[in-house]
């Protein structure tokens, strides 16, 4: 018995030594080994105090500490939202799985890390991913999304939440009363999560002055916020805007000229709709209430509703294209793309004429297009094979192995080339081809060979 007692006393020391017990705001945690040797995954991390009850549209607080060590094992709950059904083009192409549980209680974010270097000073550069749709739909671990590859090429991912919808960007008059604006709450929990990465990635071995922030679609326009808010434009060492629109684009992006009263007014309507005319009843209310309020407006008649960030004069002061003329966007370097098959002004001329900008500003900015028709077959008919919006997500994170496209070996050496770039950004601030203004205007394309 005595000759067993070292062997097992060095074999939980080693153990103890890959998966160590890590301090971050909040309390402990220890992650999980990943799919990927040599990676560690930490699974629903929380980065905020559940915005609940009395925190229902207020600005993300600080995370509610917790006993003991929190074993990152299971994804957090989502946003609210209706998901994407089956039958429908996003539906089969990401979703056919079905949505995760939805709750309000969301704010939780992932790392993937190579595991050498967790609890080390590593230093290593990190890359803080925002999941786009359209400010409505979309978490942080879609089948598209992980870690596994960027981990195992030196690279620190980390996936979030947010507020999403009437949840996430609702303004109203009594909010604004309250707090001083109102209505981009989803925003600030993208900024306290980048504001958490800050503070404790090192425990992780990522060096916090060498985050890169990118996304894609709303994701990307996200990242155009964060690049001109005052709240984040000096925590981040690069962005990466993938279909997010370039300059001269109205999108989803904040809009000139008009005032947080349009925004109050709005939302006021949306909620006396739904039977909620004060802020404590809209508090007291139901989170099902609350998601049932837009559409309901919708079937009355009153129009369309996609909430979304605006300049609220706090964390937005002015538009993408004033910050960039004027000099108050980020002084970082920009990777910025599309592709081929993209939702109109999401690429081509405004990405264009945003390098040309940024280029004459001598200011570094690397632009790219994905020309990939992706493959389709006999049991999906109805399916795009183009290289549609959001086709590029299995080949950046390097999961097309869980997609039903019959995928051929020049994809994947197609998606080995995307994430070596995608991370070489995230390294180095290039992703090995020449800036825009080299040599007159140069676009990088992505397809296979």
């Amino acid at each position: 018995m005595k000759r067993l007692i070292l062997p097992l006393l060095l074999l939980a020391a080693s153990c103890t030594q890959q998966n160590p017990v890590l301090t971050v705001e909040g309390g402990k945690v220890q992650g999980i080994p990943s799919e990927a040797p040599g990676v560690t995954v930490f699974k629903g991390i929380p980065y905020a105090a559940a915005p609940v009850g009395d925190l229902r549209w207020k600005a993300p607080q600080s995370v509610t500490p917790w006993e003991g060590v929190r074993t990152c094992d299971t994804f957090g709950p989502i946003a609210w939202q209706a998901g994407n059904a089956p039958g429908t083009f996003y539906g089969d192409e990401f979703y056919w799985q079905g949505t995760p549980d939805c709750n309000e209680d969301c704010l939780y974010l992932n790392v993937w890390a190579p595991t050498k270097s967790l609890g080390k000073k590593a230093g290593l550069p990190v890359a803080l991913w925002i999941h786009g749709g359209a400010y409505m739909n979309g978490y942080g671990y879609e089948v598209t999304m992980d870690g596994d590859q960027w981990a195992q090429r030196d690279v620190i991912l980390v996936t979030i939440n947010y507020r999403l919808g009437t949840f996430g960007f609702l303004s109203h008059p009594e909010l604004t009363a309250e707090q001083g604006q109102s209505g981009n709450y989803g925003l600030l929990d993208q900024i306290a999560a980048l504001q958490w990465v800050r503070d404790n990635i090192a425990a992780f071995g990522g060096d916090p002055s060498r985050i890169t922030v990118f996304g894609q679609s709303a994701g990307a326009m996200s990242v155009k916020t964060l690049l001109i808010s005052p709240l984040s434009r000096d925590l981040m060492a690069g962005a990466i805007i993938q279909s997010g629109g370039g300059l001269g684009t109205r999108g989803l992006a904040p809009a000139q000229g008009i005032p947080q009263s349009f925004y109050d007014a709005q939302g006021k309507d949306i909620m006396d709709n739904a039977g909620l005319p004060t802020l404590a009843d809209m508090r007291a209310a139901s989170a099902q209430e609350i998601f049932d309020a837009s559409g309901k407006y919708m079937a009355a008649g009153k129009g369309f509703v996609m909430l979304s960030p605006h300049n609220d004069g706090y964390s937005l002061t002015e538009t993408f294209d004033e910050a960039l003329y004027d000099g108050s966007i980020a002084q970082v370097p920009v990777m910025i793309g599309y592709n081929k098959d993209d939702m109109g002004i999401l690429g081509g001329a405004s990405v264009d004429r945003f390098c040309a900008v940024r280029d004459s500003l001598g200011c570094p900015v690397y632009e790219y297009e994905f020309l990939r028709d992706l493959p389709t077959d006999e049991a999906h008919p109805a399916s795009a094979s183009g290289a549609f919006h959001s086709a590029e997500l299995w080949y950046m994170f390097g999961t097309l192995g869980r997609s039903w496209r019959p995928f051929t070996e020049a994809d994947y050496a197609l998606s080995s080339r995307m994430l070596d770039a995608w991370t070489d950004f995230c390294k180095f601030g290039n992703p090995g081809w020449p800036a825009y203004g080299h040599d007159g205007p140069f676009k990088e394309t992505f397809n296979i060979e």
